[in-house]
């Protein structure tokens, strides 16, 4: 048995990565964080020309037909590029209208999610933790509350949530009474929302059978995505690390070799490569063993989570007070680590339920 990567996800890897480096520089992540949200347009028209749409829709509805693994490997790319592309929420929407959408909702939704004719917005924050005031609350096939943290708004013509109860919806952003209204957060490199609705028409998901199973495969795949978008993001923080000590020069010698550099450059390493087998293999048991996915699910973002912060300081530290400066740029990757810690749970929450899952709590 190998276990690696296959050539077509080398391949995936590769052509991605170029592409990033030529639509999403530094550069352009600048003026994203500064307002000009319509760079991130040209970024999605070149990610739809790679088929990242079609990735997670089965080919019967036009897609790719690829798994959860190969979804991580196009997240771990945009975090290590700090991309603000949307691709998290569209497979999250795919995830969930695949689960428990019934055979017209699939028709339907799936085949525009692939070719990029409609664009889905996630809200789901409150079906892991609740603040007060938030909530949706469904009343004959009309929603009316708040969700908090929607993500991937500023394109999105549609949006995923979910009433207190844990049911599937699917939201009209056209709707009078559906309103968007921008959270600023420290991650300045993707978009938030808080989504008010007043007695607004939603569609739920049909299988009312699968609700709490998709709800629970939702979560677990955009859990999954996150902690590979932190991987990307470490992995870019140490390397500038290791470059940086490399160039930098104090006392006539490179600071990198000064022996307390190079542990602190070692040690990033030595906590970040355990979490590249973590990440893949919550991916791959997502497709292969669903019984384990939350699981694997929780334990990979929560622990990736804890080492992200660390190398987040660590790298921030080697740079010195160059760390903090926006000619670097390492903010948006530090700020970013940061607002995936929480999102959809954090370690300490997310520990907790996979105590629960497996019967420990």
């Amino acid at each position: 048995m190998e276990f690696a990567l296959s050539e077509d996800q080398r391949l995936l890897q590769s052509s991605l990565q170029g592409t990033l480096e030529n639509v999403s520089p530094l550069e352009t992540v600048r003026r994203f964080a500064a307002g000009e949200q319509d760079v991130a347009k040209a970024i999605d028209t070149a990610l739809a020309e790679l088929g990242l749409g079609q990735l997670l829709v089965p080919e019967a509805h036009g897609g790719l037909g690829l798994g959860a693994l190969d979804a991580a490997l196009v997240q771990e790319a945009l975090g290590f590029a700090v991309s603000p592309a949307a691709f998290l929420a569209g497979a999250m929407a795919s995830e969930a209208i695949g689960q428990a959408g019934s055979t017209a909702q699939k028709y339907k939704w799936l085949p525009m999610l692939a070719d990029g004719s409609v664009k889905i917005a996630v809200a789901l924050t409150e079906t892991v933790s609740m603040r007060e005031g938030a909530g949706l609350i469904e009343d004959g096939g009309k929603l009316t509350g708040k969700a908090l943290f929607a993500l991937e708004t500023n394109s999105a013509s549609h949006v995923l949530t979910a009433d207190i109860t844990g049911k599937l919806y699917l939201v009209d952003l056209a709707e009078k009474s559906a309103k968007l209204s921008p959270l600023e957060t420290i991650d300045q490199t993707r978009t938030y929302a808080e989504l008010t609705l007043d007695k607004t028409p939603a569609e739920p998901h049909a299988d009312e059978a699968k609700r709490g199973e998709a709800l629970a495969r939702t979560l677990g795949l955009g859990r999954i995505l996150l902690a590979a978008d932190t991987l990307g993001a470490c992995q870019n923080m140490l390397e500038k690390a290791v470059t940086y000590a490399a160039e930098r020069q104090q006392f006539g010698r490179v600071i990198g070799s000064f022996q307390a550099v190079k542990h602190m450059c070692a040690e990033m390493a030595a906590k970040l490569e355990p979490c590249r087998s973590l990440v893949w293999h919550a991916a791959y048991i997502f497709d292969t063993e669903p019984e384990k996915a939350a699981l694997m699910a929780c334990l990979a973002k929560s622990h990736i989570s804890e080492v992200g912060t660390f190398i987040a300081r660590t790298s921030t530290e080697v740079h010195g007070g160059m760390g903090f400066t926006d000619l670097v740029g390492l903010h948006y990757w530090f700020k970013r680590i940061g607002t995936n810690r929480q999102w959809l749970g954090s370690p300490e929450q997310l520990r907790a339920e996979a105590a629960s899952l497996q019967g420990w709590a």
